[in-house]
Formats: structure tokens, C-alpha cells, sequence
């Protein structure tokens, strides 16, 4: 069955991997990557056939708006084949909760949940069924020990309004803050996909993905020269252990749940290749109805 899938994220780390995975695996797959243009000029050529690109900023609503207009009307001259997933693996950490983004809202929450948010809003009417929307999450969520070993903070939830706001953490401008900002994210961006899951037209899941802690990604490239040399050198020999995943396996992971090689119900989380129970904080209908309502409002005025 010939299909689309739009992917972010897939410039480097897991998302590189996956999209690989998903290329070689499924020779049917159109695979839409939407990257910065930068990016884009990059790896144009490096995925081979099968592949075409939408530049995008995802820390700005415009962009987004403006990349999934583009998507849209390729889908409907018909350039694309049908719309059956979107894989929203894009996600960035920073080294405090004050960065900013253009319309005002923090860095953490725009690329890591409102992105992803727009992206779904925008494509829904255009997703054939069956479909399946995957978002990269994190078990920071969980904030634990035993899920992060002490290196990120839990996160500390608040009204959406403070959080998609700069300085919604204790001493924003230190590294702790940006991390539990990056938590928190992760815990929200679960949350929407029980509430997408209750509200997408029926033939369109929606499903969380953990791929646990990767050494090694770009996610810590804000980081200071100490936490970098760590995440390079230290941290890749954890993946020897069960507290840590590899880039190789994780990027496979990942194509199996947008393959559906790995089942998962609309709603699910998934722990790298099975179907678990999320955080006990995770489940909570009426922050979750509080949460949508936010978002929609947050991403009104670039959502038509």
C-alpha cells in the first residue's frame, strides 16, 4: 500500500536511524522529512529515493503553519501518495526555561509539544485511513531513579498557561530548569495522546514512544563541555546495561512502531518494543481535557 509518512526529527540520532529503517523496510513509503533548511540541503541525496523534504523551523508556529500548508497541497495535487502517519521525533533540551520562542511561548513546550500539536491539527483532515500518529517521548516523565538514574528532574506540572510561558520553574535560568521544563514537556506531550486518541476520527491512532536514554544524540548539544564529553564518551557505556539504549536499536525501535511491526493500540505508550503502563501522574482525563483546551488556544490563530 503505497503511503506517505511525515517525520521530524530525522536529520540525526534515532530519527536518522528509523528513517533508514522505514526506507529500507517499507520500499512503499514516501517519507516526508521535515527538517530546517539547512538540514534539508544536508541530506538531500543522503536517504537515496523515497524521500522528499519541507523546510521548517518547528520553534515557530509560523513555520509550522507554513510547512504543513505546503504538505497539504502536495497531498492534494496528488504528489504525495496518501497521508498515513506523522511521527513527531523532534525534540530539544536547553540549559535553563527562559529561552524564547517568536510567538512568545518557551523554547521546550513550542518544539516539543505545540509543534507536534499544530502538525496533528493541520493534517487531521487529510490523514487516510489506517493511520498512526507516533510522538517521541521520554521516561524522564516518570522522574524517578529507577527510569533516569537522578540525571533529569521529574517533571512539576502546572497550568498549561505557565508552563508554555518563560520562567515557569524555580531558578529558570539554571540547567535543572531547562530539564525539568524538558520533563514536564514529555509528560504533556503523553497526555495529548490520550486526548488524541479519544478525538481523532476513528482509523487514526495515536501512540507515545519511549525510547529510554540514548547516549550520544544531539539532544545535549546546549549542554556545557563537561555534560557534552559526558553524553559522548561516559554515558554510551550504559547501553551495556538495561538503563540505556542504544542510537541503533532506539532508531529501530522506533520504525517498528511506525511500521506497526510492534502492535500498539491507539492511546498506547511504548517502551522501546513493548506496550507498557506509563507514569500513574500520566493518566488524568481532566488535565488532559485542560491541556487540549490550552494548546488549541495556544495555536489558534496559525490553525486555519
Amino acid at each position: 500500500m503505497r503511503s506517505t509518512i511525515v517525520m521530524t526529527g530525522a536529520s540525526r540520532g534515532i530519527g536518522r536511524v528509523a528513517a533508514e529503517h522505514i526506507l529500507r523496510r517499507s520500499p512503499d513509503v514516501q517519507l516526508l522529512v521535515v527538517a530546517r533548511e539547512s538540514a534539508v540541503a544536508q541530506m538531500s541525496g543522503e536517504l537515496g529515493t523515497g524521500v522528499s523534504y519541507v523546510a521548517a523551523d518547528l520553534g515557530s508556529l509560523a513555520s509550522v503553519r507554513t510547512a504543513a500548508a505546503e504538505i497539504r497541497e502536495r497531498l492534494d495535487r496528488g504528489d504525495l501518495p496518501p497521508l498515513r502517519g506523522f511521527v513527531g521525533n523532534a525534540g530539544v533540551q536547553y540549559t535553563n526555561a527562559l529561552t524564547e520562542g517568536p510567538e512568545g511561548f518557551e523554547a521546550t513546550f513550542t518544539v516539543n509539544v505545540l509543534a507536534n500539536h499544530l502538525f496533528v491539527r493541520l493534517l487531521q483532515d487529510r490523514f487516510a485511513a489506517p493511520a498512526q500518529i507516533t510522538i517521541t517521548v521520554s521516561d524522564t516523565h516518570f522522574g524517578d531513579f529507577k527510569h533516569n538514574l537522578g540525571m533529569v528532574p521529574g517533571p512539576l506540572w502546572q497550568s498549561p498557561e505557565t508552563l508554555a510561558r518563560p520562567g515557569a520553574f524555580p531558578e529558570p535560568d539554571t540547567a535543572a530548569a531547562g530539564l525539568t521544563a524538558y520533563s514536564t514537556s514529555k509528560l504533556a506531550a503523553i497526555h495529548l495522546v490520550h486526548e488524541y486518541a479519544r478525538r481523532l476520527p476513528e482509523g487514526v491512532d495515536a501512540v507515545a514512544y519511549n525510547p529510554a536514554f540514548v547516549p550520544g544524540t544531539g539532544l545535549a548539544r546546549d549542554s556545557g563541555p563537561v555534560a557534552r564529553f559526558a553524553m559522548r564518551y561516559v554515558m554510551p557505556l550504559l547501553t551495556l546495561t538495561p538503563f540505556a539504549t542504544s542510537r541503533s536499536a532506539a532508531g529501530r525501535y522506533l520504525a517498528d512502531v511506525v511500521l506497526g511491526t510492534t502492535k500498539a493500540p491507539s492511546g498506547s505508550y511504548v517502551d522501546r518494543g513493548a506496550v507498557v503502563r506509563s507514569s500513574e501522574e500520566s493518566y488524568d482525563p481532566r488535565r488532559e481535557h485542560e491541556l487540549w483546551e490550552a494548546v488549541e488556544r495556544f495555536t489558534e490563530a496559525h490553525a486555519t
